[in-house]
């Protein structure tokens, strides 16, 4: 089983607010895929304000990587997938409470998440990533190339929490650290203080730093693999096991065939690393 380093479950994301209220959720009968054709209707817990995932276009539909995943995936049960729109910090207490049948939106898998939510493989990943100027892309290719130069985070993120692990591999592997580490309120900050070569490098997830390569072509690049691998799954009712087979069935299927890429190049502008199993926490 894929192991998980002490860094990953420090920089896993935080919980949404009433998981404790499920922490013993009521017996309930499995959904079952009959059930889900009975109905003619699968319903996706979202929250439609995380671009590329799920978010609203100018017309207001809801669009992303995500709703096409998703009718990608249901496709062979011949029924409508309908997404609804909920505050992410509840997402889970709405799952049990019956308001959809599954939750997307790139839920991260945490210890206490498996142990509570049902999981398919990862279909995304989340991994934090670093944003460099374009300009320094030959120089900084890894976490080597920012010995003596200055890093940026965002306060509480989770490359806040990263920062002093990062500090350390980069003393052990080159001699030297970072020359500092500024902080900024929010990431947008970090990017401009990049922009103007007060920072050399900004921590933030994968999907995120795609989108703000995506927003301002040739002025920005992203370096990988700086962090530990972290993905997200499709999030289920413990019980809903034919459920979790039948996604985890239709994941690797679209891997297998290269559409679940095609939707990553689309939406991301980058192809995925995806891990073929659920990460193990024991």
């Amino acid at each position: 089983m894929l192991q998980i380093s002490g860094l990953f479950l420090a920089i896993a994301t935080a919980l949404p607010v009433g998981l404790a209220a499920v922490a013993n959720p009521a017996s309930a009968e499995p959904l079952t895929l009959d059930a889900i054709k009975k109905a003619g209707v699968v319903r996706v817990g979202v929250e439609a304000s995380y671009r590329p995932f799920t978010f609203r276009d100018d017309a207001g539909k809801i669009v992303g990587y995500d709703l096409d995943l998703a009718e990608q995936i249901f496709k062979p049960l011949g029924v409508k997938v309908e997404f609804v729109d909920t505050a992410w910090a509840g997402v889970i207490p709405a799952l049990y409470a019956g308001n959809f049948d599954v939750i997307m939106t790139s839920l991260t898998y945490t210890k206490e998440r498996v142990a509570k939510v049902g999981y398919s493989i990862p279909y995304t990943e989340a991994t934090q990533e670093m944003l460099i100027r374009a300009s320094d892309a030959d120089t900084i290719k890894n976490l080597d190339g920012m010995a003596g130069k200055i890093l940026g985070v965002k306060l509480g993120s989770a490359g806040d929490t990263m920062k002093t692990k990062l500090e350390e591999k980069l003393k052990a592997d080159t001699g030297k650290g970072f020359a500092e580490v500024k902080t900024y309120d929010d990431h947008p900050s970090a990017y401009l203080a990049l922009s103007q070569g007060s920072v050399d490098g900004v921590i933030n997830s994968l999907a995120t730093l795609t989108q703000v390569v995506k927003d301002a072509p040739g002025k920005y690049a992203i370096v990988r693999d700086i962090g530990p691998r972290n993905w997200a799954g499709i999030g289920t009712r413990k019980e809903d096991t034919q459920l979790i087979d039948f996604l985890n069935e239709r994941i690797e299927a679209l891997k297998a065939n290269g559409e679940i890429y095609k939707l990553q190049e689309k939406w991301f502008g980058t192809k995925m690393k995806l891990s073929d199993k659920i990460p193990d926490f024991s």
